[in-house]
């Protein structure tokens, strides 16, 4: 008789192998990290004996779940920033908060608090993308798990690296020390194609297929990511990374929700394999992918949770479940993705998924000994019918629940035995957690409080200031300024025309300034849009000083090229107040003895003043050049035959709102 280390007895045994065998009062053999047995019981315990044989009656022994994408130090932002737009939510709150806190401890103990929901979930296996993901292996492989870890590679500054080549160089370093690793699988992980560039793309899977490793990266996750792509490339986003070769590697794609037939065809002929993340797409409104529509087209496809800062939970049970319900809907179809192939996708297509199907994902002798055991009689999965012999998916996948886990085993050791965790210390991680949770609120409390703060926040825009010598008058007719522009001391440099589209965003307290988004459409002769740029300002509602007949010296604390949509704005900064602001607005840069200054015409179109308005105005940057500028606009003024009778020291705004 052999001896092994463990012998699971007694409970229904779900292989989940090619025939689907479901073996009941069975029985699996552990020796050595693999499964050396699969059979009833009675077949096991005449071949085997065992250090130790777990009485598994009333419960289903199956292959450990893998959890084919998420993120797993953000279990530390779980919840920060709920019920946004994806883009909001990124670019807004993630991001800047990443900036601020991830480092390697901030990796590691959130690997950890991942590690052990995950083990309490039943999964055994995932794919991650994050930042410092040599310390999340590190974690990982403290807490027994196996995981295929990708290194994040963006087109700009992140938490580990200044620029992408500096990841590139971080992620080929990590490859190398964590390569042939019996737990974790290293992996190059491009964001997403539309936070790398076609370079980065190129030398991620130059990288991959150097060292024989998977890309993860995100597609096709939002419809705008596509339109995007579109405007951009000319093409939708499966194609266009096809095009720069990225396919060429073994690519793990998550999310794929807005992908076509066609699309789906390149990716089964490139071997690329999908990671479905229900919870999250639905959570961020991204849509819900196709994932019938993929199954057809003979895709590999796994179930992820994604991070728990977009679900919010690791709980592989409910995204298996809501992965099967999901598709029925989409297809309008109640036999769309039944139980059996829903629980494939969570376990031996998962697997295949991250390119380690011939080692786990399903118990068959010879593979590596990834194995739970989940109570089958609990209240909520009871009464049971056996005449249909796929009851027993059904019931795991419809009413089993991740409290349902009894005992967690990952290649061949012991993580979770009746419940205990045995390879983490929870009650340290969640005081670690609480610990990074107070830092992170003040940050973000602080933050908010500041419009400047949260507007540099953002990341990702060119922000300068701006201080402005300026005087506003009211003028009887638009033909008034020819007399400054044909003055003798006056060279014309450049004339423009534009239509303005002013949003102003208001908060309760007036000292915390004001954020306008500006639309300019640069109209010429014919009347017709030649182009359209985008600006955000931010302002303090006092001057910096005031000289004689009003000219101001005002200051733009803030002012950039607005790289997001005015929707996005809009909910970043969820405004007290919004106002709208139309005028049609003619330039003239003029010298005036030799000094740069910008003349402008104004007819306010909505809500409309009859008024015509003209404003001079200079950037400057001392307080001498200020008084210098400043008398010189007053010899200007006196050109035009603006009296002080006609200054106006409103700005726009408040002269709309005065009765």
């Amino acid at each position: 008789m052999e001896r092994v280390e463990i012998i699971l007895a007694g409970g229904t045994v779900v292989t989940m192998n090619d025939g689907f065998d479901v073996i009941p009062d069975g029985a699996v053999a552990i020796r050595d990290a693999k499964i050396v047995a699969v059979g009833t019981r009675a077949e096991v315990a005449a071949a085997y004996e065992a250090d130790t044989v777990v009485d598994c009656a009333g419960q289903y022994i199956m292959p450990g779940l893998v959890n084919a994408h998420t993120h797993v130090p953000m279990t530390l932002l779980r919840g920060l920033a709920d019920d946004l737009r994806l883009d909001v939510w990124l670019m807004g709150y993630m991001m800047p908060t990443e900036r601020e806190f991830v480092n390697p401890e901030f990796c590691r103990v959130g690997t950890g608090l991942a590690c052990a929901e995950m083990i309490r979930s039943g999964i055994t296996c995932f794919a991650d993308m994050y930042y410092y993901e040599a310390e999340v292996a590190a974690a990982t492989v403290e807490a027994g798990l196996r995981g295929v870890l990708g290194q994040t590679i963006l087109k700009f500054p992140s938490p580990d690296a200044e620029t992408y080549e500096f990841s590139l160089d971080y992620a080929a370093q990590f490859i190398e020390k964590w390569r042939g690793h019996p737990l974790i699988t290293p992996a190059v992980a491009p964001h997403a194609p539309y936070s790398t560039t076609d370079d980065i793309l190129r030398e991620c899977a130059q990288l991959a297929k150097a060292y024989d490793v998977p890309i993860l990266i995100h597609i096709a996750e939002t419809k705008l990511e596509v339109e995007d792509n579109v405007e951009l490339h000319g093409m939708t986003v499966v194609p266009w990374v096809q095009s720069v070769g990225l396919l060429d590697a073994k690519v793990l794609a998550a999310h794929c929700v807005h992908i076509n037939g066609g699309e789906m065809r390149i990716l089964h002929d490139h071997h690329t394999t999908v990671a479905h993340c229900p919870t999250s797409n639905l959570k961020l409104a991204a849509g819900i992918a196709p994932v019938a529509q993929m199954l057809e087209h003979d895709l590999t496809v796994g179930i992820g949770t994604d991070g728990t800062a977009s679900n919010n939970d690791l709980d592989m049970f409910e995204e298996v479940r809501l992965a099967a319900i999901l598709a029925k809907t989409a297809a309008n179809d109640p036999t769309a993705l039944p139980a059996r192939q829903a629980l494939l996708m969570a376990t031996r297509m998962g697997a295949e998924a991250l390119f380690m199907g011939d080692i786990t994902g399903s118990l068959e002798v010879g593979k590596l000994a990834d194995v739970i055991t989940v109570e089958a009689n609990p209240v909520h999965n009871v009464p049971q019918f056996s005449r249909d012999p796929n009851a027993v998916y059904s019931r795991i996948v419809y009413a089993g629940k991740s409290s349902d886990v009894r005992h967690v085993i990952c290649n061949g050791r012991w993580l979770m035995r009746d419940r205990q965790l045995l390879t983490i210390d929870e009650k340290t991680l969640l005081e670690q957690a609480e610990a990074y949770a107070v830092k992170i609120d003040r940050f973000l409390s602080a933050r908010e409080e500041d419009i400047l703060s949260k507007l540099l926040a953002i990341g990702g825009l060119e922000q300068s200031e701006s201080f402005e010598v300026q005087v506003k008058a009211s003028i009887p007719d638009g033909e008034v300024v020819q007399k400054l522009l044909k003055h003798p001391n006056v060279q014309v440099l450049a004339q423009h025309h534009y239509r303005q589209y002013d949003t102003y965003f208001l908060f309760q307290d007036d000292a915390k300034g004001r954020v306008r988004y500006r639309e300019d459409d640069r109209i010429d002769e014919r009347g017709e849009v030649v182009s359209v740029r985008t600006r955000l300002t931010y302002t303090l509602p006092t001057k910096e000083r005031e000289f004689s007949q009003a000219i101001l010296l005002s200051h733009s604390r803030f002012i950039a090229e607005a790289d997001r949509p005015l929707r996005f704005f809009r909910e970043y900064f969820q405004p007290e107040a919004e106002r709208e602001l139309q005028k049609d607005r003619r330039r003239w840069h003029i010298h005036y003895q030799g000094v740069l200054f910008y003349v402008n015409v104004d007819r306010i179109l909505s809500p409309a003043l009859p008024q015509i308005f003209i404003e001079l105005k200079s950037r400057t940057w001392s307080k001498s050049d200020a008084e210098n500028k400043a008398d010189r606009i007053q010899e200007m003024l006196g050109i035009l035959g603006v009296t002080q009778a006609d200054i106006i020291r409103e700005e726009y705004l408040e002269m709309q709102a005065s009765p």
